[in-house]
């Protein structure tokens, strides 16, 4: 007998959750007063919602066709309006705790917080090469982070082709000295053109303007050329050593000047359409506590970085207390130029699919309209609205996961009854010979079987 009680109290379980089932259900969406009169527009398999019926009937496993009732009857309110717009009984509204917002126009603005980078300023670093081969006579300075004011000498350099070079002038200037008082013009002008061209091929050899003077004035060959530093700065790097042989290619010094420094900063993609070239910026150092200084934008990166999906920005900041040091790391603020009368809701009240987004509009009191929506910008919990919604209409920003699943059902309950319904008592045609076929998964399956089982109907 313990099969009969474990029948009777699965019959007693099924009919508490239809009865629970049943009182939700009126709750959610209260019956219209003609429910009671509607009549089913067909039935449908219980298993397979595509096998329809005209009337009553049983499947091949002997439970019975559910009744499909029209939009208004059967327990559930036809809400008007687009698919998807929801009608729910508003002590539910306030049960489930839907919260509303007013579309408004708001002035809008975006300050960026990041992380950033101290470096060079690149247009203010120079790097010195030789113009000619040589080898390194005097090393005057050979210590990197030294500052070098402008045109001072930092080394000497010995090179065979300066030697060549000083002694083609020296002869174009004696030959000049000989040929100024020639009474033909042409070879005045071309002892002229000489000297001329002698003393332009050393100063492309940076021979400094001094050491010219001297070896016009004595007349002597100087073996070392003088290399000067071109701007006031550190010295960064230093590329060779006494004795060294040097070449073009050969860096000799990296020399910055620290008075205006960069900053790149890493922007996220949702940041980017903030930021512009010429907003104001703020940094903040560890090494400098207490202290916040003050640049500005000067290029956005074309480009974006493949591992952190961010784009560099360039910031600029005088460094006139050199307390700006190179690679140190700094806490960035971007103030960027906010936007005026921009129509926008708060950010949770859309919902993302992935493919679009919409949000629900109150059409009344328990009734929620979803609508496609274009976004903008976001900014401090709200976002920006292009297109979908006007000023002054409601929309939902709490609980909307709930309004969607009924939205879904009852796009699908619309879909549903536009199904046409077989003749009665005959299956659906477009669902082959027999409605087992939505039973094909349980072909395999053998039946429970019990030693005190009874069979109720057909062939044991």
């Amino acid at each position: 007998m313990k099969w009969i009680a474990m029948t009777l109290a699965a019959l007693v379980l099924g009919m508490g959750t239809g009865y629970w089932l049943g009182g939700r259900q009126s709750r959610v969406a209260p019956a219209s007063t003609a429910g009671a009169e509607c009549e089913p527009m067909f039935y449908r398999h219980p298993m397979n919602p595509s096998i329809t019926s005209k009337t009553p009937a049983k499947d091949e496993m002997g439970m019975d066709y559910v009744p499909v009732y029209p939009p208004g009857c059967g327990g559930r309110e036809a809400p008007s309006g687009p698919a998807g717009t929801v009608a729910i009984d508003p002590r539910v509204v306030q049960e489930i705790g839907v919260r509303t917002a007013k579309v408004v126009r708001r002035h809008f603005s975006h300050p960026i917080r990041t992380v950033g980078r101290v470096t060079y300023d690149e247009d203010l670093l120079a790097r010195l090469h030789p113009k000619t081969d040589g080898w390194i006579e005097k090393l005057y300075i050979s210590e990197t982070g030294e500052f070098v004011a402008k045109n001072v000498e930092l080394l000497s350099l010995y090179s065979p082709q300066l030697v060549s070079s000083e002694q083609e002038y020296l002869l174009a200037l004696k030959s000049l000295r000989i040929l100024e008082d020639s009474p033909f013009e042409d070879i005045r002008k071309g002892a002229m053109e000489l000297v001329k061209t002698s003393r332009e091929r050393l100063k492309l050899l940076d021979v400094p303007e001094h050491q010219i003077r001297e070896l016009e004035q004595s007349g002597q060959i100087m073996k070392n050329l003088h290399i000067h530093s071109p701007v006031d700065g550190y010295v960064v790097n230093v590329g060779v050593r006494e004795g060294q042989y040097v070449t073009p290619q050969t860096e000799l010094y990296l020399v910055a000047d620290l008075s205006k420094v960069w900053v790149y900063a890493d922007i996220y993609e949702y940041e980017l359409p903030w930021v512009r070239v010429g907003d104001l910026a703020e940094i903040v150092l560890t090494a400098v506590p207490g202290r916040v200084f003050k640049g500005k934008v000067v290029y956005v990166y074309p480009y974006a970085e493949a591992k952190t999906r961010t784009v560099k920005v360039r910031l600029e900041f005088d460094n006139p207390d050199l307390l700006l040091k190179p690679e140190l790391f700094a806490n960035v603020t971007l103030h960027t130029r906010p936007k005026s009368d921009v129509l926008a809701i708060p950010s949770e009240a859309v919902l993302r699919t992935g493919i679009k987004e919409h949000v629900f509009v109150v059409k009344g009191p328990g009734r929620f309209e979803p609508r496609q929506v274009t976004l903008g910008v976001p900014s401090n919990g709200q976002v920006e609205v292009l297109a979908g919604l006007s000023e002054g209409e409601e929309v939902v920003v709490s609980s909307q996961f709930l309004i969607d699943s009924e939205s879904k059902l009852q796009e699908a309950l619309l879909k549903f009854t536009e199904i046409p319904p077989a003749p009665p008592g005959k299956e659906n045609p477009e669902n082959g010979k027999s409605s087992m076929q939505g039973m094909k998964g349980m072909k395999g399956m053998k039946p429970m079987e019990h030693k005190n089982a009874v069979h109720t109907g057909g062939k044991p």
